[in-house]
């Protein structure tokens, strides 16, 4: 049995805010101005600051509940904590150099202020995505129970194995055996619903997700007040699988708790603007990308001798067809010889992956790592074929496959990028892509865009550093390995130890 882990991950975050805030406050107060002469004089008070600044902001982001996982595993809560922590650091920051007879001025405080931000931010992206990649291989998971057996539980019980980088590795289903058997389950089964204090007590789970619409109300709430009182973190189900959950809020009928689902009302100027966005950024975008194309391009010339530009039949918007455009990364006709590496398909469902494909070419195992190869999309953009932000586009041979709910995608032109390319794109799942897709189509808004894209900047940059890790790594785990939880990680979560 390993090392309990939960309190080396609360203190690798703490470490990480205090870091930032050390060098965002040290940077602010440091850096020369104008007016300053001495600045020996002004490093020991300006260390002292940041120090106090830091301890300060500590115990503020603390009591913001910023190291429970409830709160930061929802990335828009936690920037919006992260910010009144920043705030907070201003005033600290000025009552600091008041109190120790620092002179100071307010641009100074508000360079200090927004770094706060930027870096913390900053740092934790980069923690979340450790975190990520610990989890798709099996580490930092959390045994949980899952209670109840119906349909639903079924979709759950997908979601959670498709996507083991949310932390949560089910160890028994809790419910009637029958019905567990019949929709075929892949877990152990724990026992019945009546027996759930002693099958917690007997697995030492730290969590469970309880499915409601599988329970009846009293059993649902004895349930929940019974693993309450156990200290057990208790998940609840809603049966809006597919809601963005920015759409439902809270509306309590007589003291109940009850939700509220918003209605998707997008108005024609919402359709408008993107296609805006999409004109002007996707132009400003070929402008800045010309050197990097013409080198590319260069290079692919030069490594064979064959065309730089990659021509490809995709589906797009309403089901049409149009002609897709990217760097060629493959040798010439490397389409033909795909029945010949399609055994080394890393996904299931009609997507092919093969991230070591020998069809690739030097320069194309650059470019793609780097996602250049995607920079020709955007006079797809311009053209109207295709969005910055969409489903991404599918071939012929695979929408053949898609069923008429996964064809619905089709509603929005196809992406450069999207909400799968940016959360699973390396995941093997078909489950995956399809939820996703879905959601994005179901849930789209310009807000929604504008997080994609500012996502992708940031996972293109985090895929680009583990690809090449992975070039001097000997002992890479594939994320498709999930080992079974170490009962000492019980009680780990997405950041330190609660739900």
């Amino acid at each position: 049995m390993g090392p309990d882990r939960s309190p080396w991950l609360r203190r690798l975050l703490v470490g990480l805010d205090a870091l930032a805030l050390l060098i965002a406050w040290g940077l602010a107060l440091l850096l020369p101005g104008i007016s300053d002469t001495d600045l020996r004089g002004r490093l020991a008070p300006a260390i002292g600051i940041s120090v106090i600044v830091t301890v300060a902001s500590l115990f503020f982001a603390s009591s913001q509940r910023l190291y429970l996982a409830r709160v930061c595993v929802v990335r828009a809560e936690e920037k919006a904590r992260l910010a009144r922590v920043a705030l907070f650091t201003f005033i600290a920051g000025l009552l600091a150099c008041q109190l120790v007879g620092f002179d100071v001025s307010y641009l100074r405080l508000g360079v200090a202020t927004v770094l706060t931000f930027l870096l913390m931010a900053g740092f934790r992206l980069g923690y979340h995505q450790y975190l990520r990649v610990s989890r798709a291989r099996g580490r930092f998971a959390r045994p949980i129970l899952l209670v109840g057996a119906n349909d639903e539980a079924v979709e759950l019980s997908q979601l959670l194995v498709t996507h083991p980088e949310i932390g949560m590795q089910m160890v028994g289903v809790v419910g009637d055996r029958a019905a567990a058997a019949k929709l075929g389950i892949d877990l152990p089964y724990a026992g019945e619903i009546d027996d759930l204090d002693r099958i917690v007590d007997e697995t030492g789970v730290s969590g469970v997700l309880i499915v409601s619409s599988a329970l009846a109300p009293h059993q649902t709430r004895k349930a929940i007040r019974d693993l309450l009182e156990r200290h057990v973190h208790v998940h609840l189900s809603t049966g809006l699988l597919g809601f963005d959950y920015r759409r439902v809020r809270a509306l309590p009928l007589s003291h109940e708790p009850l939700f509220y689902v918003e209605p998707l009302s997008l108005a024609r100027w919402q359709f408008w603007i993107k296609r805006v966005i999409d004109v002007i950024a996707a132009s400003f975008g070929l402008v800045f990308a010309a050197p990097i194309l013409l080198v590319a391009g260069i290079a692919i010339k030069l490594q064979d001798r064959g065309p730089v530009m990659f021509r490809q039949v995709r589906i797009g918007r309403d089901g049409r067809p149009f002609t897709f455009f990217k760097l060629r990364t493959m040798r010439v006709a490397a389409e033909q010889g795909l029945s010949e590496v399609h055994h080394r398909n890393e996904r299931n469902g009609p997507l092919f992956k093969d991230v070591a494909d020998p069809r690739r070419t030097r320069v194309g195992r650059v470019l793609e790592a780097a996602s250049l190869d995607e920079l020709p999309q955007l006079i797809n953009v311009i053209r109207g074929d295709m969005s910055l932000v969409g489903p991404r586009p599918a071939l012929p041979h695979e929408v053949a496959q898609f069923d008429d709910e996964l064809l619905s995608r089709h509603r929005m032109r196809p992406g450069i990028t999207g909400l799968w390319q940016v959360e699973s794109r390396d995941n093997p799942s078909f489950q995956a892509y399809r939820r996703l897709d879905l959601f994005y189509v179901e849930n789209w808004s310009i807000s929604l865009d504008l997080a994609i894209l500012f996502t992708t900047g940031q996972v293109v940059f985090t895929r680009a550093l583990q690809r090449v890790f992975k070039r001097f790594s000997h002992a890479v785990v594939p994320p498709t390995e999930v080992p079974l939880v170490d009962p000492a990680l019980v009680g780990d979560a997405v950041i330190a130890g609660e739900g």
